[in-house]
């Protein structure tokens, strides 16, 4: 099938999933996508055979669109430009300890731990997995995931130094995730024989540290050339030429993309606030962008649900990946956990702040497209599968009752 092809059923289908959403289950937006989706995958395997044709033209449909390419390589630099735009630098300054110490201790906690979890319940199910496939397990679940947070944060009614906090570290936790993920599997890769320590911390530095770095030209770069004109429609220009080619440059140069494109964002956001664009250009731009996020979660969303059709199956993993919810939700409580204890010795949290940033730390299409980029050989199905079921159960169970626990009185 063209890509072109692929593209335009793409569309239709959120097209038609995303107006069922709208006129009658009316979730939020992501959510109800994915589940229609998600749905539609399950009819079509129960029913394929009763319809000649149906169920191989969707397989094949599905088989076509490489997930972890399209999300990585293409929309990811997107979505996180368009979720970093309304980050206020000044706010996220405020927040900066429970962000900083979140996005790194805590990432690092978490993929420890659900790494031992899930090694030892592999063992206790007779299955044997080297550790260091399960490290690089925990490396892709532990980051949450900003482009289903800040969609569903949006409407959840929280307290907006709350929201700073979840939404700034699911920000960075993605792009400090994403770098731990890497760097383990070049050890995976490579063989443990081989590994560093500190050649290994060498590495993430360079990833993590130089994105940073590269970012904070980027959005410098782009406020100057922004600022010296009056023009929305080449001010849309140069922001669409950081995220595109600026996340390009940053893969080449073997940095962190994400993290680029999140401090470019902050910066050209924050900037343009204080007189860096115009009313008008500010408009338009934030309209622009805010367009493109929706338009591209609705069709992340719908791809995590279609990807059911071709995710293989075991009940044994299934049940695994069931008790390895809770796993994870507990390895969340405990990362969220020891940095507010320590912090809360000079700062301020809010009433049940632990409970809501554990509950609201969502996993979403990054862990899934993580988990389809391992080989084979790493145990690539058992992940998959298990990363799967975590995902629908965090967009899904968490997504839906965080505005509820909000409204308890957070």
């Amino acid at each position: 099938m063209a890509t072109y092809h692929i593209i335009s059923v793409l569309i239709f289908l959120t097209a038609i999933f995303a107006y069922v959403n709208d006129r009658w289950i009316k979730w939020p937006p992501t959510i109800g996508i994915m589940v229609i989706a998600l749905l539609s995958s399950i009819l079509v395997a129960i029913f394929g055979n009763l319809i000649p044709g149906i169920s191989s033209k969707a397989l094949q449909l599905v088989s076509n669109i490489n997930f972890e390419q399209v999300l990585m390589k293409i929309m990811l630099s997107f979505l996180l430009f368009a979720g970093a735009l309304h980050i206020d630098a000044n706010q996220l300054k405020k927040e900066k300890w429970p962000v900083m110490l979140m996005a790194t201790l805590g990432t690092f906690i978490s993929t420890f731990l659900v790494s031992v979890m899930a090694y030892y319940l592999f063992i206790i199910f007779s299955i044997q997995i080297p550790y260091i496939y399960c490290l690089l397990f925990g490396a892709l679940i532990s980051p949450t995931d900003p482009i289903a947070v800040m969609g569903i944060l949006k409407r959840a009614g929280i307290p907006k130094t709350l929201e700073m906090k979840i939404a700034g570290e699911s920000l960075f936790n993605d792009g400090v995730g994403v770098v731990v993920f890497l760097t383990i599997f070049e050890v995976a890769l490579n063989g443990t024989d081989k590994f560093s320590v500190s050649g290994t911390v060498l590495l993430f530095l360079k990833e993590a540290g130089g994105g940073i770095l590269f970012g904070a030209l980027l959005g410098y770069l782009a406020h100057f050339l922004i600022k010296s004109i009056d023009n929305y429609r080449v001010e849309v220009l140069i922001t669409l030429t950081v995220v595109m080619c600026g996340y390009s440059l940053a893969d080449y140069l073997h940095l962190s993309g994400p993290l680029a494109i999140i401090i470019a964002g902050i910066i050209i956001g924050t900037k343009g606030k204080k007189g860096g664009l115009s009313d008008i250009s500010r408009d338009y731009l934030g309209k622009f962008w805010d367009l493109t996020d929706e338009i591209f979660n609705a069709i992340l969303f719908m791809l995590i649900g279609l990807e059911m059709l071709v995710i293989k199956v075991n009940p044994t993993i299934m049940i695994i990946g069931g008790i390895m919810i809770f796993m994870v939700l507990l390895a969340r409580w405990l990362c969220v956990t020891i940095p507010v204890m320590f912090l809360s010795l000079w700062i301020k949290f809010e009433k049940n702040a632990v409970l809501m940033l554990t509950w609201g730390g969502l996993r979403g299409g990054i862990s899934v497209a993580l988990a389809l980029s391992i080989p084979e050989t790493m145990h690539r199905d058992e992940f998959v599968l298990i990363t799967y079921i975590i995902v629908v159960f965090s967009i899904i169970v968490q997504g839906l009752t965080i505005g509820k626990l909000a409204a308890r009185g957070v």
